[in-house]
């Protein structure tokens, strides 16, 4: 598809790819984030805590959008395609979930102590290798028929998180995207998040990768 045509006549699903590739090129840094971390820097688990949280928050509700949204809407409307493929997002679904689960347990104890940080770090890879599965398959089969998921997640996530997300989507994201995904925000939103949410990202990523610019997925 050029420049990823998803301009169709139902949809513009371009912002779901911007999404993609974050959480491709966040989720793939997470082990080694965790194996860098000395023995006994809690100050320093903390820091990569918050951002893996944050991170399977986003991951939870845009499956939830999914779930709630675009599940019923394709086997209401999307035919014989959409029932051949839908049971494998789903159980897709669940294998991320069970791998999420386990992150989950981990991470407060690794928080605190720095302890079984190994495992902390192979549970990430499941959980990526997983993700990544499921976002190759959503997006050959599924976005050429999606709509309206990048509400869902919008509307649920904490309000003081949402910059920060925005520029870690800004950061590999098409800025003509950029533009159409904020046109739909408050006039005073649309004028600052182009600078604000870059550096807020810029920030974060030099206190959790050590560099403004980490390792991008490129073009996919």
């Amino acid at each position: 598809m050029k420049t990823r045509n998803l301009r169709l006549a139902m949809a513009d699903v371009r912002d779901m790819f911007m999404v993609h590739t974050m959480m491709h090129r966040e989720f793939k840094l997470l082990p080694q984030l965790v194996r860098d971390v000395a023995e006994g820097d809690t100050r320093r688990a903390a820091v990569v805590a918050r951002h893996a949280g944050l991170l399977c928050l986003v991951l939870r509700l845009h499956h939830e959008g999914e779930d709630v949204i675009l599940w019923p809407l394709l086997l209401d409307r999307g035919g014989a395609e959409a029932l051949a493929v839908v049971p494998t997002m789903e159980e897709q679904h669940h294998g991320i979930e069970a791998a999420l689960e386990l992150v989950t347990m981990l991470l407060p104890g690794w928080t605190s102590t720095t302890r079984n940080g190994e495992a902390l770090a192979g549970a990430f890879e499941v959980l990526y290798d997983r993700l990544l599965e499921h976002l190759a398959t959503e997006e050959t089969k599924i976005l050429p028929l999606a709509g309206k998921l990048g509400e869902h997640g919008l509307s649920k996530s904490p309000r003081k998180d949402l910059p920060l997300v925005l520029g870690m989507t800004m950061y590999e994201g098409d800025p003509e995207v950029v533009r159409e995904v904020l046109s739909h925000a408050p006039l005073m939103a649309r004028l600052i998040m182009p600078l604000v949410a870059p550096r807020l990202y810029a920030a974060h990523a030099r206190r959790l990768h050590g560099t403004v610019t980490p390792a991008r997925v490129g073009p996919r």
